[in-house]
């Protein structure tokens, strides 16, 4: 698959933030936390040794002690949880995609169990690009309809209804996807 350049290079551009240094209204981190304006752009992949559980409902959907964490300036960590690891009956090709910069093109998924159904609640990088090579095998999910878990600490969904970082109590913000957030 090839992509265009230009475009990649011109996506890659336009953020300010790079985790160099933080912006005057980033949150100032308490014991114990971490401020995601220290997180780099370009995103870097960490191997996440902590156990990440996926539960729908009373159902238990994934669980890993081998997840990837994207960080990158302005969110929470997005985690990539090695398909190995996810009850994969439930998941079903939802169509549709979307493309990063950084990442390449998604692919979404929908859990369905029985009548029960969650629309495109999950993507994978089937082709990632260059960087991003270690998330192929791996699926992610949103966590808004989900209750997922870090470590033991239960997840909140980072803002909006486009990017799917997992917000822990160790994290400070703000996050991308709150509003006023579109050129962060």
């Amino acid at each position: 698959m090839t992509f265009d350049a230009d475009r990649i290079a011109k996506a890659r551009a336009q953020w300010r933030w790079r985790g160099g240094d933080r912006p005057p209204f980033a949150d100032a981190p308490a014991p114990g936390q971490v401020s995601v304006w220290d997180f780099p752009r370009p995103p870097e992949l960490v191997r996440d040794t902590r156990e990440i559980v996926v539960h729908w409902g009373g159902t238990l959907v994934a669980r890993t002690r081998g997840a990837w964490a994207v960080r990158e300036t302005a969110h929470p960590p997005t985690f990539y949880l090695p398909l190995a690891d996810v009850e994969r009956a439930f998941l079903r090709p939802a169509g549709g995609g979307s493309f990063c910069e950084w990442k390449g093109p998604a692919h979404y998924w929908d859990l369905v169990d029985g009548a029960r159904r969650l629309a495109q609640v999950a993507w994978t990088y089937p082709q990632p690009l260059a960087g991003a090579e270690a998330l192929a095998q791996c699926l992610a999910f949103y966590a808004h309809e989900l209750d997922c878990s870090v470590g033991g600490a239960k997840v909140c969904a980072q803002p909006g209804g486009f990017y799917g970082g997992w917000i822990t109590p160790d994290l400070c913000g703000p996050f991308k996807g709150d509003i006023g957030s579109n050129s962060w």
